[in-house]
């Protein structure tokens, strides 16, 4: 049997090796017999490529008025290098599209990952306790957007994306657990445990509805167990007493669009 071109091109080669490698070093550290201290990466929005593995979603797909972008913004000596995720919602109604009775919203997502010679490319963020995203708000009802490899393709796991300062960069921290399945906008009961050996995507949508400009920066996205001591010190935070929760985001409000 002949290997494809495909099989052979070396961004799979190389998409294969950097699997193994991973796999291997959690095998060789035993990460799967014990809790990991190390960070997981989902995205790095400081590697400008990043950006390339992304889509952008809004109404304007369906003939609608909101426009939305997702560009990469080079370091500085006030931020680090992230995305913004920018633009205007319109709750305008296409004139010619009498079916599409609602609009105002806007979103991007990560792409689903190639292929790499061990099958398809999915993120096993099981060991981790939260998702962290590293952001800079504009106060907007945003929310964390999780598609996994679920039985049902169109289920959603959506978390409001509960910013606490806004106009400045913060870590925030949100429980797999508490994540809420949907699909298209409507919670699902009864709600099943996200699959989170199979994570797909990430991404963030606004559906706030309100008309007007938005503006949210996005430096990374990570799973973890807790944050370093530097990400603690970069929020000003205080470690809470034992047996306290360190703040995350409470449950999520019931979505209005499953954006996919």
């Amino acid at each position: 049997m002949r290997p494809t071109p495909q099989l052979l091109a070396p961004g799979f080669l190389k998409r294969s090796l950097d699997e193994f490698k991973r796999l291997s070093n959690i095998a060789l550290k035993q990460e799967g017999l014990r809790t990991p201290t190390a960070p997981f990466q989902l995205l790095d929005f400081t590697d400008s490529a990043t950006i390339s593995a992304c889509k952008t979603m809004s109404d304007a797909d369906i003939g609608g008025f909101s426009r939305v972008s997702l560009e990469h913004i080079p370091s500085t000596s006030m931020e680090p290098a992230h995305a913004r995720f920018h633009g205007t919602i319109s709750n305008e109604l296409p004139p010619n599209r009498p079916q599409v009775q609602r609009t105002g919203y806007a979103a991007w997502r990560s792409l689903d990952r190639a292929a790499t010679i061990f099958g398809k490319s999915l993120w096993d963020i099981d060991p981790y306790t939260y998702l962290a995203l590293r952001v800079k708000s504009d106060g907007r009802k945003y929310f964390v957007n999780v598609q996994t490899e679920s039985i049902v393709p169109t289920d959603l796991h959506q978390h409001r994306l509960y910013a606490r300062k806004t106009g400045e960069w913060e870590t925030v921290l949100i429980k797999w657990n508490d994540f809420v399945r949907t699909n298209y906008g409507v919670v699902v009961e009864p709600q099943t445990e996200m699959l989170r050996q199979k994570v797909r995507t990430v991404g963030i949508g606004l559906i706030d509805r309100v008309p007007g400009n938005f503006d949210l920066g996005i430096s990374k996205v990570w799973a973890t167990n807790g944050l370093s001591d530097e990400d603690m010190a970069k929020d000003q935070r205080v470690r809470q007493e034992e047996g306290r929760k360190e703040e995350v985001g409470s449950e999520a409000d019931a979505p209005e669009n499953a954006l996919r």
